[in-house]
Order: structure tokens, then sequence, then C-alpha cells
């Protein structure tokens, strides 16, 4: 994983997110590798965070529970409860927090089913701590801009009975609140912003992960079917989010 250089590199050799006097950018390692840990731990420690870790699946929901952190680095295969489970359980119960995760496998069938379950990216071990921190801050970026003022200041999008707010980043279906994933809430609204205009599925790939996944189909495919079920009344025959076969997807253009 380099961690024998890593652990070497001094606080100065590192690039902290945050200025001296302002609060540190937190960040959970659930890994029960704990020379893998314990060099995450004072990688970032040194490079200005605030790091917790947990051992298990089970205790890393519960520390994001009783102190929900600003990311998380999250091993796929775990004891009590495994990675996926443990993605599921933070996207139903603790509000927005990037999650990266770890894999021993370099199996795409893995890497899909970690994006499905709603992680922001994941890295495969063995691994450059200094690529682990690029990639937290990229995940970072991404969600600061989600709630830049350009979405503060973006207007409601409204199409038929479906109402965006970008700005609080809540969709409603007639008086009934649709509960998304930070995905299916970027999906929806790129889809609806553009209503007929044809969305590749590697431009989805590109747009919304900001991460080229090549040969992920599967991931768009799952995070539409999702959201079909979220807002279609019949998901088997969707109105809103249409399939233009062999190409990707498109928001209908009828009023």
């Amino acid at each position: 994983m380099g961690t024998a250089t890593d652990r070497q590199k001094t606080a100065k050799d590192t690039h902290p997110e945050v200025e001296p006097g302002e609060r540190k950018i937190s960040l959970l390692v659930v890994e029960d590798d704990e020379n893998i840990s314990t060099a995450i731990s004072e990688y970032f420690s040194r490079a200005g965070y605030q790091v917790k870790s947990a051992e298990d699946g089970i205790t890393g929901v519960k520390r994001a529970l009783e102190d929900p952190p600003d990311a998380v680095v999250l091993d796929l295969m775990l004891p009590k409860m495994d990675g996926l489970a443990v993605c599921k359980e933070l996207r139903e119960k603790v509000g927005y927090v990037p999650i990266l995760m770890l894999t021993a496998k370099d199996d795409i069938v893995d890497k899909v089913l970690g994006l499905e379950m709603g992680a922001d990216d994941y890295i495969t071990k063995p691994f450059s701590l200094r690529e682990l921190e690029a990639r937290i801050k990229t995940v970072l970026r991404r969600t600061r801009r989600a709630s830049n003022s350009d979405a503060r200041d973006e207007a409601p999008i409204v199409r038929g009975k479906l109402r965006i707010d970008p700005a609080r980043r809540e969709v409603t279906i007639g008086e009934r609140q649709v509960e998304l994933t930070p995905k299916e809430f970027d999906l929806l609204r790129l889809f609806a912003s553009n209503p007929g205009r044809v969305f590749p599925r590697k431009y989805l790939l590109e747009k919304i992960w900001d991460y080229s996944y090549e040969g992920y189909d599967r991931t768009i495919d799952s995070h539409i079917n999702r959201l079909r079920a979220k807002i279609e009344d019949n998901p088997e025959n969707p109105q809103m989010v249409l399939t233009v076969w062999g190409i990707g997807y498109k928001f209908t253009d009828e009023q």
C-alpha cells in the first residue's frame, strides 16, 4: 500500500484542507486491518483531519450515527457487518456523507455493487495514501459544489406534478415528498432541467460521479430503476424518465 513511505511524511509534506483556527474535517475510517487503519489515521491526522476509526461494521455505523463525519473510508470486507451493508445503513440513517470504499478485490462486481449501494468512489488495495487523500479531496469538493451558492440561487424545476427544489435538495410529486439519494437527486435534476435531451450512459457516469467507470453501465441502470420506483406511478411503464434504447436516458418533453 506504500504505507511505509507515506507514514514517514511530515505534516508539512501534506496539504491540509483547513487553515489554522478553522474546523477540522472529520474522517471516519472503518477498517479491520490494524496496520492499514493506523497508517490512514496517522497520515490524515498529520494532514489536519480529525480522524476516528472503527474495527468492524457495526461499530462503524454506531460511530457515524453518534457523530456524523465529513467523509467515510469504508473497507468492503469487515467483520460483523460487511461494507456494503454499512454503506446501505449509512445512506438510510445518516445525512449525506461522502463514502470512499476500500476493496482488496480487483473485481468489477464488487466495485459496481459498492457504487450501487451509494458509495461515491472506490480504491483497490494496495494503494498509496497520497492517492487516497486525493480521492477524498475530490469527493469533498463534489459535496461542496452540490451545496454551493449556485444551487441556492437556482429556481425550482417544475414538470407537471413533479417539483425539484435544488436549494433544499427536495423533490415532491403533488403533495408527496420523495426521499432520494444524492445520486438519484442529481440524476433527476439533470434530466428534468433538459427535457427531451438524450444522455448517454457514459456521460451520466462522468457527469454525476465525476469519474470514468468504464464498463459500469449497470450502475446507471440500477440507479435509474430505483429512481423510477420512487417517482413513477408505474415504474414498469415510466412516463418521466424514458429509456433511449442503445444510448441512454432522457426526461420526457411532453407537457
